[in-house]
């Protein structure tokens, strides 16, 4: 379905479409903080300028309460603000991760004197944050992390490893899950610490994907010493604030749809332009992949539609990741069946080789199918 947006949500979308033709450098269209590790500083001091830009205007978390900094947006502005963000090719903030996923947890557990520190420096992009959830053997597993905190006086003692921490060459500030009651059950005695990444014992080395990019990174932790006024939440308690920062994260899949659907209308151009679409059998490939990108748009239109009837979006955002992860492999298919060995090479290229990693981003396909199962089909768990 097609929303028909009441007149203040249109108002707002006006309004930005206007601050954007007249406030984003042209320079800047496409550009973002991308996969690279080597993100040249000049590079990132324009971005966060940019950044700085948005917060001045009110658009770097619109979504945050006004006391925050933010516009209380609702969800109807929050689904025109990534329109047209996307539409003007504009570079988002500085902190995806931490304006989205990690400022809620803050706001619903963290202590005033933490919520003064640290939301604006995030919000204006003067802090970076990171995640540090993902462990070697605790990924879609996360209860079994085994990176500990002991706490000694007025610090915790933390000794480990976090990986897949994307962000984690530019960030300031981490929010670390850490184990600091070994003997509790796996979900209990877990802890989460707001941390400072230029800390004594911390060492941050990239990870080279398939891309041959750098996009995450392994943090090793030796004897680092953080404050005990890190802890966010109670102490043993940081699965419930991890369960916050998560629900947030993927709450995200809404706008899923937004970069498929566009890598899609360009793929059926240049089959147009190239006459492939002459050919019966990669008609109906193209049919397929289109399908399929219009189904994840009305999967993001039933989330909406569920919040603004007051239904938080539960187990089917499962449905909506595992949607857009067959259709982003399944376009770098067809994209091979369109361009031949072009598919191989510039950002389809990229795209073809990618794609095989959003099995597993965000939560891996058989780990949505479980939740899809059990929760929304009402099947045992497998014994």
């Amino acid at each position: 379905m097609d929303f028909t947006y009441p007149p203040e949500v249109e108002a707002f979308r006006a309004e930005l479409a206007a601050w954007l033709e007249a406030n984003l450098p042209d320079d800047l269209r496409g550009e973002g903080l991308g996969s690279s590790m080597e993100i040249e500083p000049e590079r990132l001091e324009r971005l966060r300028a940019w950044n700085r830009a948005l917060a001045d205007a009110g658009y770097a978390a619109i979504a945050w309460p006004v006391a925050y900094g933010g516009r209380g947006a609702g969800i109807l502005e929050q689904v025109v603000y990534a329109e047209e963000m996307h539409r003007a090719r504009a570079p988002g903030t500085l902190n995806p991760l931490g304006i989205s996923n990690i400022a809620p947890a803050i706001m619903a557990y963290g202590t005033e004197e933490q919520k003064l520190r640290f939301l604006p420096r995030m919000r204006r992009g003067d802090d970076i944050w990171c995640q540090g959830f993902s462990e070697p053997d605790a990924g879609s597993d996360l209860a079994s992390l085994q990176t500990r905190a002991e706490p000694v006086g007025d610090h915790f003692v933390v000794n480990g490893q976090k990986t897949w921490n994307t962000l984690g060459h530019l960030a300031n500030w981490c929010e670390l899950l850490v184990r600091t009651d070994p003997e509790a059950p796996r979900h209990r005695g877990i802890s989460c610490l707001l941390v400072d990444m230029t800390l004594p014992g911390i060492e941050v080395r990239p990870l080279r994907t398939i891309t041959g990019e750098r996009e995450f990174n392994e943090i090793f932790f030796t004897d680092v010493r953080v404050p005990a006024d890190a802890l966010l939440g109670p102490l043993h308690d940081g699965w419930r604030v991890a369960m916050t920062t998560l629900t947030y994260e993927r709450g995200t899949v809404a706008n899923l749809h937004l970069g498929l659907r566009d890598k899609i209308r360009r793929l059926l151009v240049e089959a147009t332009r190239r006459g492939a679409a002459d050919s019966p059998s990669v008609r109906l490939r193209l049919a397929e992949v289109y399908l399929q990108g219009e189904v994840l748009k009305l999967l993001a239109d039933r989330a909406v539609s569920g919040e603004l009837a007051g239904r938080p979006m539960g187990p089917e955002s499962s449905i909506a990741k595992l949607v857009w992860s067959d259709a982003e492999q399944l376009l770098g298919e067809v994209a091979g069946d369109v361009l031949g060995p072009e598919a191989n090479t510039g950002s389809w290229g990229r795209e073809r080789v990618y794609m095989r990693a959003l099995s597993i981003a965000g939560g891996t396909t058989q780990i949505q199918k479980s939740i899809i199962a059990q929760r929304i089909l009402g099947l045992p768990r497998p014994t």
